[in-house]
C-alpha cells in the first residue's frame, strides 16, 4: 500500500510518464529474482530470451508516450463533454474503485485478446516467451497498450479524469508484473481464492491443453471464477505459444501474428473474408483456404525451446549495452528529460536500432557487423549533441563507444569458428 501511495503522489501532471516512475521498481525486482534464482540454483532465466524480452520492453516503452498523448486527447474530449459526474473527488476509495474498474475491463480485453484474431496479434508477443520470470513480464507488444485503451473510455464517461486513468492502468500493469515468476509457489488459500497469484498466472501462460484460455484476471481472480475461465495449477506448466516467431528480433516478436493474418488475407479468394478474417475467432479460416492442421499438445517430452547460435563474448557486451539502453530509454520517456520532442523521436529510433542489433548479435547475423559499427558512433554523437553532460560522463561514454567498436571488430564478424549456443 505504501508503494502504491508513493507512486500516486509522484504523478502530479498530465505530462508525467508513470512508466518512468515504475521502471526502477521493476528493475529492482528483476535483480532480486536473478539473485534468488542463482542462490537456490533454479534454472528459470535464460540469457537469450531475457535479453530479447528486455530489449522488446525498452522499445515498447517509447510507444507508451504516444498512447499517453492519445489518451489525454481522446479521453479528455470524452471527459469534457460526456462525463456523468462532475468534480469526482479522488481519494483512497475512488482510486480503489477506479483500480477495480480498470481490472474488470481489462479482464474482458484480455479474454478477447485470446479469442479475436487482431487482438491476439496484439497480445501474442507476450505469450511467445517460453519461460516464466520477471523478464517475461516485460515482453509486451507495441500494439497491446493501444488496443487496451480502446476499451477504458467508459471510465471517462463516469467522471474519472484521463490522467488518473492512465496512472492507474500503469499501476495495474505493474502489479501484474509481479505475477510472472516461478519462485513463488501457492500462497495462503484466502489470497489464492480472491486475487490473481503467480500460480494462477502461470496457468494463463500454459500451452497445456487444460490451461489454454484460462485465468485472464490481472488483480482479482474472482472474474475468472464468475465467468467460467478459472483453472487451478495442477500439473507442470509448459510455457509458450503454438506459433512461435522463432526470432529474437523485436520487430518479428511484435508483428509475427499480424504477418500470419496478412498472408491469409492476401490468399483469401473472397474480399469479404479478407476483411472479416481480422475480427473472427482464432482458428477461423477464409473460404478456399486449407484448414489449420490439428494441434499436437506441447509437453515436457516434445517441447523444443527456441535457441540460437550467438557470437562469442556476447554476454558481457549485451549486459553493458542493456544498462546503456535503460539510460537512453529514460531520456526518451521521462517527463523532465532535457531532450525536446525532436530529440525524443530520434532517441526512440536509436533505441529501436539498438535492440534490433541485439537480435543480430544473439542470432549471429552477417549484417550485424556493419550495422553495429554504424549504430555506435551515431548514437554517441546524438547523445552528446542532445545532452549537456559533465566532462567525466562525456569521456566515459566516448570510452565505452570505442571499446564497443573494438569489441565488434574482434568478435562480431562472420565467419567465426567460435560461435556458441546459450
Amino acid at each position: 500500500m505504501n508503494l502504491l501511495l508513493f507512486i500516486i503522489t509522484q504523478v502530479q501532471s498530465p505530462v508525467t510518464n508513470i512508466y518512468a516512475i515504475i521502471t526502477p521498481f521493476a528493475l529492482g525486482f528483476m535483480m532480486l529474482e536473478i539473485g534468488l534464482a542463482w542462490y537456490y540454483k533454479r534454472d528459470i532465466i535464460s540469457f537469450q530470451e531475457s535479453i530479447a524480452n528486455f530489449g522488446t520492453a525498452l522499445g515498447n516503452q517509447t510507444t507508451n508516450v504516444l498512447v499517453a498523448a492519445g489518451v489525454y486527447v481522446v479521453y479528455g474530449y470524452l471527459w469534457e463533454h460526456f462525463r456523468l459526474i462532475d468534480n469526482l473527488p479522488m481519494n483512497w476509495f475512488t482510486y480503489l474503485l477506479l483500480f477495480l474498474g480498470v481490472d474488470f475491463i481489462f479482464y474482458w480485453v484480455h479474454r478477447w485478446g485470446h479469442h479475436i484474431n487482431i487482438m491476439w496479434a496484439a497480445h501474442s508477443p507476450h505469450h511467445s516467451a517460453e519461460e516464466m520470470n520477471f523478464f517475461v513480464a516485460l515482453r509486451a507488444s507495441v500494439t497491446q497498450r493501444l488496443f487496451s485503451f480502446f476499451f477504458f473510455f467508459p471510465l471517462t464517461i463516469i467522471g474519472f479524469k484521463p490522467t488518473d486513468i492512465y496512472m492507474i492502468t500503469g499501476i495495474h500493469l505493474f502489479q501484474a508484473f509481479l505475477h510472472h515468476t516461478e519462485l513463488i509457489k501457492k500462497l495462503w488459500w484466502g489470497i489464492e481464492a480472491i486475487f490473481t497469484t503467480p500460480s494462477h498466472h502461470r496457468v494463463h501462460h500454459g500451452v497445456n491443453f487444460r490451461y489454454l484460455d484460462k485465468n485472464f484476471g490481472e488483480f482479482l481472480i474472482i472474474w475468472d471464477k464468475l465467468f467460467g475461465t478459472f483453472e487451478e495449477e495442477s500439473e507442470k506448466v509448459i510455457y509458450g505459444m503454438y506459433s512461435h516467431p522463432q526470432s529474437w528480433n523485436p520487430i518479428n516478436i511484435n508483428f509475427h501474428y499480424y504477418k500470419i493474418l496478412w498472408k491469409d488475407a492476401v490468399d483469401a479468394p473472397y474480399f469479404w473474408d479478407k476483411i472479416r478474417l481480422w475480427f473472427m475467432p482464432l482458428g477461423w479460416r477464409p473460404r478456399g483456404l486449407a484448414p489449420k492442421p490439428m494441434l499436437v499438445e506441447t509437453t515436457l517430452d516434445n517441447q523444443v525451446k527456441f535457441q540460437t547460435t550467438m557470437f562469442p563474448q556476447t554476454k558481457p557486451y549485451l549486459i553493458i549495452h542493456a544498462v546503456l539502453g535503460i539510460l537512453l530509454m529514460m531520456m526518451v520517456i521521462k517527463s523532465n528529460s532535457v531532450w525536446g520532442i525532436q530529440e525524443r523521436w530520434i532517441g526512440a529510433f536509436l533505441l529501436w536500432y539498438q535492440i534490433i542489433n541485439w537480435s543480430g548479435i544473439l542470432e549471429s547475423k552477417s549484417w550485424l557487423f556493419i550495422s553495429e559499427l554504424i549504430r555506435i558512433p551515431l548514437t554517441l554523437g546524438c547523445v552528446l549533441w542532445f545532452s549537456t553532460l559533465d566532462f567525466p560522463l562525456n569521456i566515459g561514454l566516448i570510452s565505452v563507444a570505442i571499446l564497443s567498436i573494438l569489441w565488434t571488430i574482434k568478435f562480431f564478424r562472420i565467419p567465426s569458428n567460435d560461435l556458441i549456443i546459450g
